[in-house]
């Protein structure tokens, strides 16, 4: 089944970028990046800047704006069965390098999982002037980071912001 990412989310005076791989059926099917009620997502980023965790997606959104952080998928269509990142075939990318250089106040890159690291890195070329790092998954397939050590790990972006 051929699957569409969506458009970025990308607030004025964005210094970081955090891609993911491809939006999982939960997501596709509610229009909403990281819908899946056990994606630990956008309870990683509420916790990191200390903010409730809001109950509507837009709200979430906005937690985004506020610490001027750019969200995307790497794929911007990609054939897979089900939400496994896995099973991503025949993927074509999307124009990350045009979205660079369009908001030039982007000095660092974090990868949602090494699947996105991945992609990323066959189709585009790493630029010198910024930061790229690849955090552990969010997903809840990835079993092996509880939240606490997924946190550890994530507060990399609320670092790199102060």
């Amino acid at each position: 089944m051929l699957k569409k990412s969506f458009d970025a989310i990308v607030p004025e005076g964005s210094t970081v970028l955090i891609l993911g791989s491809l939006p999982g059926d939960r997501s596709l099917a509610e229009q909403q990046y990281y819908a899946h009620p056990q994606n630990r997502f956008w309870k990683l980023i509420a916790h990191l800047f200390q903010e409730e965790l809001p109950l509507y997606y837009q709200h979430r959104v906005d937690i985004l704006h506020k610490h001027k952080i750019a969200l995307w998928d790497v794929c911007q269509t990609a054939f897979r069965k089900g939400s496994m990142d896995l099973d991503i075939l025949e993927e074509v990318p999307n124009p990350i390098p045009q979205l660079l250089q369009t908001h030039p106040g982007i000095k660092a890159i974090f990868f949602n999982g090494q699947k996105a690291e991945k992609l990323f890195d066959k189709y585009f070329q790493r630029v010198e002037e910024l930061h790229y790092e690849t955090l552990p998954s969010s997903s809840p397939a990835n079993a092996s980071f509880n939240q606490d050590r997924l946190l550890e790990r994530w507060a990399t972006i609320r670092d790199f912001l102060t």
